[in-house]
């Protein structure tokens, strides 16, 4: 179902619509109480005020906005300190990115916009329930993909020199050299007091020279992330290609202590730069990590942030994912869904509590939104309070997105019905979206020690039920992870 539904339409849909205490659009046509006194008027025309900001406060609250985001750092730092006996850091838990860590089932689309896909179940025992909106792009390989040129700008201070750190960086670049195809270009930007360039942009016909200095990046000095950004930023813009996809890669501990060392400083360094269509990638590693500054500066500077602790994951991101994936099938993403107010009583989306945006920014193509590859999965998930009885339309999902290259506006939509819901999540739901909700669950419980009502062995039950039905080793992954919280209290 194409299209989406903004402001306009919820009002008339909650005029048409009906439930306890009246709706939106009786309200509206109710005529202000009579009183007696000298302001009687000026009185009654600010009590009609405040119901009309009231009525719109409610219809408004009817609609959640945000900007998509692919990040999956939260999840992996959170498996890291797991691992090693540590809660994580409730700030470091974003929902979403726990959620998006999973593999989806969501159908592709035909061109290089996006599917939709909106379902849900009712929770046990209550009157709320899940509603996921899932989007997903078409796929693509390495092969067919167009040339890039990526410049990795990559931390060589002293916090490096911890293992698991450079050496991990190192042998993630020399796994991605040699994943990589010959029309590709890679320029090398080391920092830790100062930048310097260690490497112009290259041919991948020159691996061996590409190789030699990798081996050459060195731990010293301190962290001047600023530098390092501005100067591999300098390298991208100057080595821009139009017809390639122009990427920065930085690699770092995110432990900035010279220079600028918040995300908005050093982005306004780079905004000339980041403004001609080069976008950034942030690899986070490292036992004590920079999350805020990492995310910060791969959200804001039209990217995604990961988390790498192991060879494993590097050479998933750096084999797997990174060569298939550098290519864009959208910029400025965004999704709208706007809730029924006549069946919803209430809605919260559980994470993108930093990508959120206001309901007229949603067809605003001057506010940034999120920049999604190819192949890519994004899923919000929603606790819903429904009202007693409500049948009929539950919510209309939009996303809205730009092309990569003539930055032409296009949307795609999907609406769900109240019947369509499932009658348990834990009985009757798909498989993926009870995972889905034991994933955020467990993250929400890490964050706030609420979880949906359900403790961490509840949980924990329902991850090695699913991992087992999902035939998915990340699920009973998942399982272990909240059994080694429990062990923390």
């Amino acid at each position: 179902m194409a299209a989406g539904v903004g402001l306009v339409a919820l009002l008339a849909l909650a005029a048409c619509g009906g439930g306890p205490g009246g709706t939106a659009g009786d309200s509206a046509q109710r005529a202000p109480e009579r009183r007696t006194g000298p302001d009687t008027g000026a009185d009654a025309g600010r009590a009609a005020d405040r119901k009309g900001e009231a009525r719109r406060d409610a219809v408004e609250a009817q609609i959640s906005t945000f900007a998509l985001d692919v990040d999956t750092a939260s999840y992996a730092y959170a498996r890291r300190t797991l691992g090693e006996g540590r809660r994580p850091e409730p700030a470091q838990i974003r929902p979403e990115e726990f959620v998006n860590a999973f593999g989806q089932d969501y159908a592709e689309p035909a061109g290089d916009g996006f599917t939709v896909h909106v379902d849900g179940a009712r929770m046990p025992g209550s009157d709320t329930a899940v509603v996921r909106v899932g989007l997903r792009t078409r796929g693509s390989d390495a092969a067919s993909r167009r040339p890039a040129d990526l410049t990795f700008v990559v931390d060589v201070s002293g916090s490096m020199g911890e293992p698991g750190r450079l050496d991990l960086v190192k042998q993630a670049l020399h796994t991605l050299i040699d994943q990589l195809a010959a029309g590709d270009r890679v320029s090398v930007v080391a920092f830790s007091d100062t930048a310097e360039t260690v490497v112009p942009m290259t041919s991948l016909t020159a691996r061996p020279e590409l190789h030699a200095a990798v081996d050459r990046l060195a731990v010293q000095g301190g962290t001047n992330l600023e530098a390092g950004l501005v100067t591999g930023y300098r390298q991208a813009a100057g080595a821009f290609r139009a017809a390639a996809t122009n990427r920065v890669v930085l690699l770092s501990d995110g432990l900035a202590n010279q220079g600028a060392t918040a995300w908005q400083a050093i982005l306004d360094r780079v905004k000339e730069y980041a403004g001609r269509q080069v976008t950034l990638l942030t690899v986070g590693v490292g036992r004590q990590y920079g999350d805020e500054l990492m995310e910060q500066l791969a959200d804001n500077g039209d990217g995604a942030a990961v988390y790498v602790s192991s060879r494993e994951e590097a050479e998933k991101v750096f084999a797997a994912r990174l060569p298939a994936t550098i290519e864009l099938r959208a910029r400025d993403a965004k999704a709208q869904v706007v809730f029924n107010p006549s069946v919803v009583e209430s809605q919260r989306l559980l994470g993108y509590d930093n990508r959120a945006m206001s309901a007229e920014e949603f067809r605003d193509d001057d506010r940034d939104g999120g920049e999604i590859g190819p192949g890519h999965a994004v899923t919000a998930l929603y606790s819903v309070r429904l009202k007693p009885g409500a049948t009929g339309q539950l919510a209309q999902a939009t996303v809205r997105w730009q092309d990569p290259d003539t930055r032409a506006p296009a949307e795609a939509g999907r609406a769900v019905d109240v019947a369509a819901l499932a009658p348990s999540i834990w009985e009757k739901a798909p498989v993926r979206l009870q995972v889905d909700v034991t994933a955020a669950a467990f993250a929400l419980y890490l964050r706030d020690r609420e979880a949906f009502g359900l403790d961490l062995p509840v949980l924990g039950e329902h991850a090695r039920r699913l991992a087992e039905a999902a035939e998915d080793p990340m699920v009973g992954e998942l399982a272990r992870l909240i059994d080694q919280a429990r062990t923390l209290g």
